[in-house]
């Protein structure tokens, strides 16, 4: 990209085919890409639409919008996330000569601690999609083998094993090996052999007219089944976070834990220890469900 072409959304055509040259995710590159397409046209609705003209405050000003709309300072700060990624490619590439995105913070974020399923309200998910084998499997394999829904949408058919799976390796994520209890094991198989569709692909989860099932459907529909069941208060991401108490309530050591869900560091299982404690004897067994 040449120093004349200082038009942001060829910066960001250039910045996207970069990420693809690396080999990123394609979920990551669309989320990069929605992201800085967004901030392209809010600049647009100021008047700016090239890089020279870009300054700190308007990212400012972009925040404020954000917030405004109720985005909350998770995904206020994934968006500045990709800004600075975008400015900081430009900047090693010697297409712009200072960064005015460096100063911009991010905003304070407040973790809220996960919320866990219990007994009966697995139950009445697993109840709510027991006539779509489909989604049944995939709440298994979140909740019974702790996958992130981004590995349950690039599973493949070869990934699937008589007891485990095999979770590719992706982004900074080496391959590793699942473990695959009953539960999960027969949920896969029974959707498999009945109801999956029939298709050339080779990922396990596919849309009616055979293409892959992406990670924003598997999140729809799971939203919907949780309403559905009534799960108040429920993200995606719990269903993992269920699963990996669980592990540590039943006594799965640590460094196993951290292995199977594909934690990078110790440290992150780590966090999980004072549910623990806060679960104690109210802790299940998802193997005896």
């Amino acid at each position: 990209m040449e120093r004349s072409d200082l038009s942001l959304e060829g910066a960001i055509t250039k910045f996207v085919s970069y990420l693809k040259a690396q080999k990123r995710s394609n979920n990551t590159v669309i989320a990069y890409q929605g992201d800085l397409m967004q901030l392209s046209r809010f600049l647009k609705g100021l008047g700016v639409d090239s890089l020279d003209k870009i300054v700190a405050d308007q990212f400012e000003q972009f925040k404020a919008s954000l917030a405004k709309d109720n985005y909350t300072a998770k995904s206020i700060s994934r968006k500045l996330n990709s800004i600075k990624s975008l400015f900081g490619f430009l900047l090693d590439e010697g297409v712009i000569e200072r960064d005015p995105s460096r100063t911009v913070k991010h905003p304070k974020i407040v973790n809220d601690a996960p919320r866990l399923l219990q007994p009966l309200e697995y139950r009445a998910l697993r109840d709510g999609c027991r006539h779509d084998k489909r989604t049944l499997a995939v709440v298994e394999l979140m909740l019974q083998a702790g996958l992130r829904i981004s590995e349950v949408a690039n599973l493949q058919i070869d990934d699937v094993k008589d007891e485990y799976l095999v979770i590719r390796a992706y982004e900074s994520h080496p391959e590793r090996k699942v473990p695959l209890n009953r539960a999960a094991k027969e949920a896969v198989a029974d959707y498999l052999a009945k109801e999956r569709y029939e298709t050339k692909s080779r990922y396990v989860f596919v849309t009616k007219s055979g293409r892959p099932l992406l990670v924003r459907n598997i999140r729809s529909i799971l939203n919907r089944y949780f309403e559905k069941a009534n799960l108040g208060g429920i993200k995606v991401n719990d269903l993992r976070n269920t699963f990996i108490v669980e592990q540590l309530s039943a006594g799965v050591p640590l460094d196993v834990i951290s292995r199977i869900v594909g934690h990078k560091r110790l440290s992150t299982t780590e966090r999980y220890l004072i549910l623990v404690k806060k679960t104690g004897d109210e802790g299940f067994r998802l193997k005896e469900l």
